[in-house]
């Protein structure tokens, strides 16, 4: 089982709680647009670091990291994305990958609305942890942790970073 730490859209803002919530956890995820190096770094210092590129990511971050990345953690198909949509709604450049090979989690950015929900037709989970990051119209910046643990997964938490 590892613990995860996952955000997305920070934007280049940097705030030292990402540290203290993401302290328990074994690796964390950023779904696109970290908007600086200073982010990847940071984070990369921290904890073992996964992440997408995002739209608004320049070349130093895009020859870091993929648009899309599958990867397999602790026996469990992942599958992410900045630009990837939500069930029932998925972004067609990503839409295909799920119908042909569905991963049992899909992460996605980019909308800085928090979503987390079950896809009953594709029998996957899907998160969106919202943004983490100032620029941009939400009004409350968001993180999440949770377990993974061969396709399960357990203690999923929503973190409100409030001002």
């Amino acid at each position: 089982m590892k613990r995860i730490g996952l955000l997305s859209d920070t934007h280049a803002y940097w705030d030292d709680r990402y540290l203290k919530y993401f302290e328990p956890c074994d690796e964390i995820w950023h779904a696109g647009d970290i908007g600086s190096m200073e982010i990847v770094e940071k984070l990369r210092a921290f904890r073992p670091l996964r992440a997408v590129y995002g739209n608004i990511d320049g070349q130093d971050i895009r020859q870091l990291f993929p648009l899309t990345a599958r990867f397999e953690v602790e026996g469990t198909q992942v599958l992410m994305k900045h630009i990837g949509g939500y069930p029932g709604k998925y972004d067609p450049s990503i839409r295909g990958s799920l119908l042909v090979r569905p991963p049992q989690l899909f992460i996605s950015g980019h909308s800085h609305i928090l979503k987390i929900k079950y896809d009953k037709t594709l029998r996957m989970l899907h998160i969106n942890p919202g943004a983490a990051g100032r620029y941009g119209f939400h009004l409350t910046r968001t993180l999440v942790r949770f377990n993974v643990d061969r396709g399960n997964f357990s203690d999923l938490e929503v973190i409100e970073l409030n001002d």
